[in-house]
């Protein structure tokens, strides 16, 4: 894997977190003194709409030792979504302290004021039952949770199979403006560039091989 660094990551000044307004500015927080990393972590990073949720939880229904890593987001939630089993859904100023408290293994402003993130009690919670983490979060939190972890983190780029079939996934999903397709698309076509920094790119043209093509690099580093 290439490595990425990002400039703005050491910069982080808690007390002047109000200034920070910048879009998709990445930090990465220490991780709590009373978590390992030495535990062995998968992240599935993608564009919105690549598919690599329905691969991820299909992943779980056939790999026993595999579980999934719940992100914190301050968003509200969508229609059948759960609170603590799709996202934590925190608001926007609640995360922001979370943050200053140092809770977060990694964290993103996407789009103004809206964050999502990794929290270290879900890391700590997932190892505490001797379990592999497994991680679907968006393509910037990939790159920082590999960098951060190193060799005991395999990340999978899930590549659509174009930009127009994405769009068409993104409005099957009839949850979103057309101002809010048109965002993720732009943002997709610059997320489409980091995808050499991941340890594999897999392509989601077929769901059902890209699933088995998954699992077979999931096995491998496992056993490894």
């Amino acid at each position: 894997m290439q490595s990425f660094r990002n400039a703005a990551k050491s910069g982080f000044d808690e007390g002047q977190f109000g200034e920070n307004k910048r879009t998709g500015f990445k930090h990465l927080i220490e991780l709590n003194s009373n978590t390992t990393k030495q535990e062995k972590v998968i992240i599935f990073s993608a564009p919105s709409g690549a598919g690599k949720t329905s691969i991820v939880r299909a992943l779980l229904t056939k790999i026993s030792s595999l579980a999934f890593s719940i992100s914190a987001c301050s968003r509200e939630p969508r229609p059948n979504e759960t609170h603590g089993k799709d996202y934590f859904f925190i608001p926007a100023q609640e995360f922001k302290n979370k943050i200053s408290s140092g809770d977060f293994l990694e964290w993103e402003e996407v789009y103004t004021n809206h964050f999502y993130g990794t929290l270290n009690s879900e890391l700590s919670r997932i190892w505490s039952e001797s379990k592999v983490v497994i991680f679907d979060v968006d393509v910037k939190g990939g790159i920082n949770i590999k960098e951060k972890l190193g060799e005991d983190a395999l990340s999978v780029f899930v590549m659509p199979p174009s930009i127009e079939e994405l769009e068409n996934r993104l409005r099957s999903r009839k949850t979103e403006s057309e101002d809010k397709i048109q965002q993720r698309i732009s943002k997709a076509n610059e997320e489409l560039q980091d995808a050499k920094y991941f340890d594999f790119v897999l392509e989601n043209d077929n769901l059902e091989r890209a699933v088995e093509e998954a699992e077979s690099i999931i096995l491998n580093f496992i056993e490894r």
